[in-house]
Parts: structure tokens; C-alpha cells; sequence
């Protein structure tokens, strides 16, 4: 989803292996501890490598930025934890991002999308109802997790 979580879609950051990290001013992937990186740097990366889905590699990233009161950084980890299947660390996650940014339509878009996946499609639709009041209906944040829960909603009345 696009909005203030980071690049979508075809992200022009490059994507380095496990451990290492694109550096903007070498040009090249080096490694994480080889020198202090900005909390931006580390993030865009994050980021990149979840959009990829190598969200273990984007996990550890995020948990790598130094300012961790940064909602993008929370929804980051919320992200990444909720795609390993680790639904409750990744709800807590989006909670303080949420919490830090109210308006965040991206971070209620996951954390709803959350909530379908744990089947509690009723907190799953108070996001939706947020995410109207901050950007309408015709945003792409509430397109998906509507998406998302008329998809559930079908599926379990098919059943």
C-alpha cells in the first residue's frame, strides 16, 4: 500500500543478503556493522526486503534502526512479524505505531489485515471505518483491507 510506510511496489532501493546493507554513498552492499548507517537508510532497506518478501532479512533491519519510536519503523516490524506468522508481536507493533500516528492509514491497513487473518473480522472493520475517516473510501489503504475482508467474510460463508 502506498502512503507514509515506505516505497511500494517497485522500490529502486537495491537489496542486499542477510547481514549486509545497501550503502547510498559506495554504491555497493556492505556489511551491517561495518559502519553506522542512518535510521532513513536502514528503514528504506527494511522496507525494500519485506516488499520482496524476505521478511526475516527486513525484521532484522528494522530492529536494527536506532530510533524505534518512528511509526514507520513499528508498522515495518508489525509487517514483517505478521507475515512470519507472529500475529500478536506484529498487533502490538501497529498499536504503537498507531498510537505515535493516529492518522497512519497504512499501519490500520496492516493491523486490519491482521485482524482478518486472526478471523476477529469486527476489529478488522473499526480499522476500515478509521481508515474512511482519515482518507475516504477511494484510498488504496481501504481498498485492500476492504478487499480483504469482503474476501474472509466470503470464505467463511462458503464454508
Amino acid at each position: 500500500a502506498a502512503g507514509s510506510g515506505g516505497n511500494s511496489g517497485g522500490s529502486s532501493t537495491p537489496t542486499c543478503k542477510s547481514g549486509f546493507v545497501w550503502d547510498k554513498k559506495k554504491k555497493k552492499c556492505v556489511q551491517k556493522n561495518a559502519q553506522i548507517f542512518p535510521d532513513s537508510d536502514l528503514t528504506e532497506q527494511a522496507w525494500a526486503l519485506a516488499r520482496k518478501g524476505e521478511f526475516e532479512a527486513g525484521r532484522i533491519l528494522f530492529n536494527a534502526v536506532a530510533n524505534k519510536q518512528n511509526p514507520e519503523v513499528l508498522n515495518g516490524l508489525g509487517y514483517t512479524n505478521r507475515k512470519l506468522g507472529q500475529f500478536d508481536v506484529a498487533i502490538d507493533y501497529y498499536r504503537q505505531a498507531i498510537a505515535l500516528n493516529p492518522n497512519y492509514a497504512e499501519a490500520r491497513e496492516y493491523l486490519g489485515e491482521g485482524y482478518v487473518t486472526m478471523g476477529k473480522i469486527d476489529l478488522a472493520k473499526e480499522q476500515l471505518g478509521e481508515i474512511r475517516r482519515i482518507c475516504g473510501t477511494s484510498c488504496e489503504e481501504y481498498a485492500d483491507l476492504n478487499e480483504a475482508i469482503e474476501e474472509a467474510v466470503k470464505s467463511a460463508g462458503a464454508q
